[in-house]
């Protein structure tokens, strides 16, 4: 013998009903079945509003009383054909007198709100009995309140055991194929209807499987069971298949809505397995819960949530010497009809923190303030503390207990994520980890935790992209080619959620389609970079990572209140970490800090691991004593391609439109952005240092440098050649190979042309190439060297993705 029970949802229009109808017939077919139905979806809530309009006079309620019945005869009549009922009209007829009486006292008990909500049960058992009839179904329908038995704690009434069993024993011989009971509904010894509270049909259910010994309860409800987390806030969550009872009450008492924990204890308590099931997709998959957890399962089984969470603090040096402080905090909670969600005290005792509800701030603070009144006069307590917009999250599951280690990954993961954790609580099971976080956090928290204990799922990274330049364009070209593979051979998801130029920005939560970025970006809004952030910012998701592809110096700025974000950084903009020593040194501070990532090792020789490479040499122990290196592809380029015959201007033109420079070409000849990059090196590895620190020999004639603009600038190269054929000349004459070299050794550093004999690695460089060469304690006599394109859209869009991929497996 089975027990079914259909939510409101199941019974909430002819389709559903039907539908409810065909399941129990096709199970009647194999087993006696018992069916609990709950009132039609919607319909308690309106019979609480419609009983509250009456208790302050509001005639409305009359509107209210004949809408449902007819919505209750419209339903009646799609499933019989009849358009009046004497049953329904008898229902509405006492509703209409009872809700009447209400209007007259003014006054609506919990007694008399119980019979009006008893309506929407009896209603809906006697229409689905009344379909199942005309379907030619074996089945009778039982009025509840003659087998359940309850005390006169109206609106969540306690069931009397020992009348409620002998009720039940008469219905052991009973051999009806199908039996159907209204479900929350009860009396009391004194046959007064009284209701079962919050979770009463489920309970009802429960309570039949118990007393009848039923093979199995199945929940029917519209979802296939209970998830690893809030589908609405988890896109990758997915059905748990199966969980012992304990996993289901810690569940379902942290916001999992399929069960209330209370109802399911009679089922619980005789070991009946229950399943969880969706009456729109009978055949689908289902949660099964039973006594044993099953090994082999996943160490946490799900994650779920609260949300609208106060948290309530007392503290005080003197609390340990209050006698029964504890004791008292809760009885006044109690008296007050506050509900505690959660506790944690410090083992000093100096303070005691629960968490309620946001609903009961004031009568919380009410009762405490009136509690401790004396000791707070008498400056042994501080008032009490009230924090509000927070939400619990909680891990669950049996095999934690065996596990270590599982709490250290929860607090990692969400403080890597800039999630900060107001109270911690675990229980002595070690089946539940719970922990208080700004609401405003949650849904980033759920699905960091997710992708941090359900390792199969794919670790997202959401993009936001700043410059759709040559380098731009090339990063966002690569991340589409390597989404796919990223996703199926390391389980990592890249997905661009926002871009920007410098006019209009547009954002898609789930990541855009990148083979149509350019017309999304066309559609999207007008915003500067403030815009840009403040939406990011808004969206809130974990493992944000922002992009500054530009040399903008106002973007630059940015990056220390990203970072104290606990967003990321990749860029190849060499402004911020150029800038005075203390603001490189707060922005390194602030990813230590907040758990962000600033990774910016494009800003020396594009793809090529320079930073990398002196970061691993560093953090092993070796220390840089020298730098020697050519770090302008640019520069590399112009005087690998110039010898005299072809105009230097022309050479610094072509390499211009080959993507090569900077937007404006006298910044790569002046070296000052050699200087730059030196600069990082030198910081980079451990020593602080400023700009100004680096002596620079231009190789321009005067004029050059003083060029108004571009133009003029093309102009005083033209004029100058002879210059530029000079220094050709004089190098060739000792053959040796022009370079723009930049050094570091003992303190000292520079940047400046040099003629390179053939005995030096630099002479053979090629085309656009960098290379660097490091002298250190273990590479002292033979240097460590790094070679390879230093220059191209490509190559500096491949190590701006070298540094999120970095990020990604972090």
């Amino acid at each position: 013998m089975k027990v079914m029970k259909f939510g409101g949802t199941s019974v909430g229009s002819t389709d559903a009903i039907k539908q409810v109808v065909s399941i129990v017939e096709k199970a009647a077919q194999t087993s006696q079945v018992y069916v609990v139905v709950s009132a039609v979806g919607g319909v308690t809530n309106q019979l609480v509003s419609l009983s509250q309009k009456a208790a302050i006079r509001d005639k409305s309620y009359e509107e209210d009383i004949a809408q449902l019945k007819t919505q209750h005869l419209e339903i009646f009549e799609v499933l019989t054909g009849s358009t009046t009922d004497e049953f329904i009209d008898h229902i509405f007829t006492q509703l209409t007198e009872v809700c009447k009486g209400v209007f007259l006292l003014k006054e609506l008990t919990e007694r008399t709100k119980d019979y009006i909500l008893s309506s929407g049960e009896r209603l809906s058992s006697y229409m689905v009995n009344a379909y199942m009839e005309k379907q030619g179904l074996d089945v009778q329908l039982f009025d509840a309140r003659e087998y359940i038995i309850t005390d006169k704690k109206f609106g969540g009434a306690n069931v009397i055991w020992q009348p409620t069993t002998q009720n039940f024993e008469a219905l052991k011989e009973n051999k009806k194929q199908v039996n159907l009971f209204p479900g929350f509904i009860a009396s009391t010894l004194d046959k007064e209807t009284a209701t079962l509270g919050r979770g009463g049909s489920d309970y009802t259910a429960s309570l039949i499987a118990n007393l009848l010994k039923a093979d199995e309860l199945e929940i029917w409800t519209d979802v296939n069971g209970l998830m690893t987390a809030d589908p609405r806030l988890v896109r990758q969550a997915k059905l748990l298949e199966h969980v012992s009872y304990e996993e289901a009450l810690e569940l379902s008492h942290f916001g999992a809505k399929v069960l209330y924990p209370p109802s399911i204890q009679p089922a619980l308590d005789v070991n009946i397995p229950i399943a969880i099931r969706n009456t729109f997709d009978p055949g689908g998959p289902q949660t099964y819960v039973t006594k044993e957890w099953q090994d082999g399962q996943t160490i946490i089984r799900g994650i779920s949530s609260i949300k609208d969470v106060a948290l309530l603090t007392l503290t005080g040096p003197s609390m340990v010497g209050i006698p029964n402080f504890s004791a008292r905090l809760f009885k006044a909670l109690s008296d007050a009809k506050v509900n505690v969600i959660l506790i944690t005290q410090a083992s000093s005792e100096h303070s005691i923190c629960v968490g309620i509800s946001q609903a009961d701030v004031v009568l919380a603070q009410q009762a405490v303030d009136e509690e401790f009144h004396t000791e707070v006069m008498l400056r042994k307590i501080d008032p009490v503390k009230i924090e509000t917009d927070l939400c619990i999250v909680a891990l669950v599951g049996s095999n934690m207990r065996d596990h270590v280690g599982i709490s250290g990954k929860m607090f990692s993961t969400l403080g890597t994520n800039g999630v900060s954790i107001k109270a911690i609580a675990q229980g002595s099971s070690e089946r539940n980890i719970s922990v208080v976080i700004a609401q405003n956090h949650l849904k980033k928290a759920l699905n960091t935790l997710h992708e941090s204990f359900f390792l199969s799922e794919l670790k997202k990274i959401n993009l936001f992209v700043v410059g759709v330049g040559n380098v731009g364009k090339a990063f966002l070209s690569q991340v589409r080619k390597q989404q796919a593979m990223l996703a199926k051979e390391f389980r990592v998801d890249i997905q661009v959620v926002g871009i920007a130029n410098s006019k209009q920005c547009y954002f898609e939560e789930q990541g855009m389609d990148l083979t149509k970025w350019t017309e999304l970006l066309k559609t999207g809004d007008a915003c500067d970079i403030d815009g840009f952030i403040e939406r990011m910012k808004a969206l809130n998701l974990r493992n944000s990572v922002f992009i500054d592809i530009t040399a903008s110096k106002s973007i630059s700025a940015v990056y220390q209140g990203l970072l104290e974000s606990s967003i990321s950084v990749v860029t190849p903009n060499k402004i911020a970490a150029t800038r005075e020593m203390e603001k490189y040194l707060s922005l390194k501070w602030a990813t230590k800090k907040y758990g962000s990532q600033f990774l910016f090792e494009t800003n020396v020789a594009a793809g090529l691991p320079v930073i990398s490479t002196m970061n691993d040499l560093f953090k092993s122990g070796d220390k840089v004593n020298s730098i020697q290196a050519v770090l302008s592809g640019t520069l590399n380029y112009l005087f690998n391609n110039y010898d005299g015959t072809k105009p230097f201007s022309s050479i610094v033109k072509d390499a211009k439109a080959l993507g090569l420079t900077e937007p404006d070409p006298r910044l790569d000849l002046s070296g000052e952005d050699v200087m730059r990059k030196l600069l990082i090196l030198i910081r980079e590895s451990g020593r602080k240092f400023e700009m100004d620190q680096i002596a620079q020999v231009s190789f321009l004639p005067e004029a050059c440098e003083k060029a108004k603009d571009l133009d003029e600038f093309y102009d005083l190269l033209d004029a100058n050649e002879a210059h530029f054929q000079q220094l050709y000349a004089d190098a060739n004459a000792e053959d040796a190979q022009l370079r723009v070299v930049a050094s570091f050794k003992n303190g000292e550093a520079k940047v400046g042309l040099e003629k390179v004999q053939k005995s030096h690695p630099f002479y053979f460089l090629e085309g656009k190439d960098n290379i660097v060469l490091f002298y250190t304690e273990r590479y002292d006599e033979q240097p460590l060297v790094v070679k390879g394109a230093g220059a191209g859209a490509a190559v500096t869009a491949s190590g701006i993705f070298a540094d999120v991929l970095r990020i990604a497996n972090s």
